[in-house]
């Protein structure tokens, strides 16, 4: 009954409003009367935000019969629904039938656009995607043996040498994705290196919230998951040139599975995990995560990454560069000094960069190097003594 109404009430108001160009141009496609249902459900949902639109739930809206709601469902799966056919939509498959995603085809946007209905702004900037334009140069200081996996990483993704490679591998069976897992301590520049590469290739960087895929709702993680890599695959259409899709952090969902203790959240946890193991393995783009606890991954991850990256905390002679490049006006010894005392990753000795800029733009003063001294103490958390009165009290800084 609800049906007959829902329908009734579309083909009047199709029928009341012909002189509309939306109207007109649907006529042109010959569609009946639930596809333009499904259409304009659709476009709403495009309009309020929505990139990708649930199968099941749209068809669940309009079929009460389970037997229909199956049909409708196989027909876009096998792509010979009217929409798909017409070029209108783009069927998005899950693992199952009900996980299966539609979108606005390029076409639908373009024809929509023409009708004066534009939903796609030009030079749009996704919040999660970083443009290579958008990255700073910066200078980093590695080992050699950091650096030569890094000079490695770079020439691979330059366009025409990923290009090569795929083709390469294809033709001989293999995986074309390109995987790779950067570990360390805090503040060794993998997060940093990851976005240089994205600059040095010319390549967009879709960067992953990791918090977001692990939601409270049980299940709609797994759907998560499943999302990241179908909305990366079709950006990754519309580009010119392959993005990297970046996990930094990972650990959340790379670390080692959970004893099953018949609790739903362990065994969401590890079926989030098999989904990104089965969308790593046919993964044909690229990929890289960090992670600060290398000890507590899962070994099944292990093979799912074609490179592995271990970056160390800075020897002496390297933080010494790193202060000289950060401090030029400072001596040799100076850098020496502060490199022999402070074993600091190149993200400490940022952060008295950062405080030393601040300080200098409070008060307008240069800061001495004493002082840099004293940002470092408090930075390392180093006990020292305050005497207050007859007591001497140790405060950590």
């Amino acid at each position: 009954e609800f049906r007959r109404v829902l329908f009734r009430s579309l083909s009047e108001l199709l029928c009341n409003n012909e002189h509309l160009t939306l109207v007109k141009k649907l006529r042109e496609f010959h569609l009946k009367t639930p596809e333009i249902f499904i259409f304009l459900d659709s476009l709403w949902q495009v309009m309020e935000g929505y990139t990708f639109i649930d199968l099941h739930r749209i068809v669940s809206r309009i079929y009460n019969d389970a037997s229909e709601r199956l049909e409708s469902l196989l027909e876009f799966i096998s792509r010979t629904h009217p929409l798909v056919k017409k070029q209108l939509m783009e069927v998005l498959p899950g693992e199952l039938t009900n996980d299966a995603e539609l979108e606005l085809t390029e076409y639908a946007y373009t024809v929509l656009e023409e009708l004066g209905i534009k939903l796609k702004v030009k030079d749009y900037k996704r919040k999660d995607v970083i443009k290579p334009d958008d990255i700073i140069d910066k200078e980093l200081i590695f080992h050699d043996s950091e650096l030569n996996q890094i000079e490695t990483l770079q020439k691979l993704l330059q366009p025409d040498s990923f290009l090569q490679m795929q083709g390469r591998l294809k033709n001989k069976g293999l995986p074309t994705g390109v995987t790779v897992l950067m570990h360390g301590a805090p503040g060794t520049g993998k997060t940093e290196i990851a976005k240089q590469i994205a600059k040095q290739t010319g390549r967009e960087l879709m960067h992953v919230n990791i918090s977001q895929c692990k939601t409270m709702w049980y299940g709609e993680s797994e759907k998560l998951i499943k999302k990241i890599f179908t909305e990366y695959n079709s950006y990754a259409k519309n580009s010119v040139h392959k993005p990297i899709l970046f996990f930094n952090e990972a650990d959340a969902i790379i670390g080692k599975r959970k004893e099953l203790k018949g609790y739903n959240t362990e065994q969401t946890e590890n079926t989030i995990q098999n989904i990104l193991l089965e969308e790593i393995e046919i993964f044909d783009g690229i990929l890289i995560a960090t992670t600060n606890l290398i000890n507590n991954i899962d070994v099944s991850f292990e093979r799912r990454f074609l490179y592995k990256v271990a970056f160390k905390t800075p020897c002496t002679i390297n933080r010494a560069k790193i202060w000289q490049l950060k401090l030029p006006d400072i001596t040799d010894n100076q850098a020496n000094e502060l490199a022999e005392c402070f074993h600091f990753s190149g993200g400490q000795i940022d952060n008295i960069i950062r405080k030393k800029e601040i300080e200098e733009l409070l008060y307008g003063v240069s800061v001495s190097f004493d002082q840099i001294i004293e940002y470092c103490q408090e930075e390392s958390l180093l006990k020292r003594n305050h005497t207050i009165g007859f007591k001497t009290l140790t405060a950590s800084l």
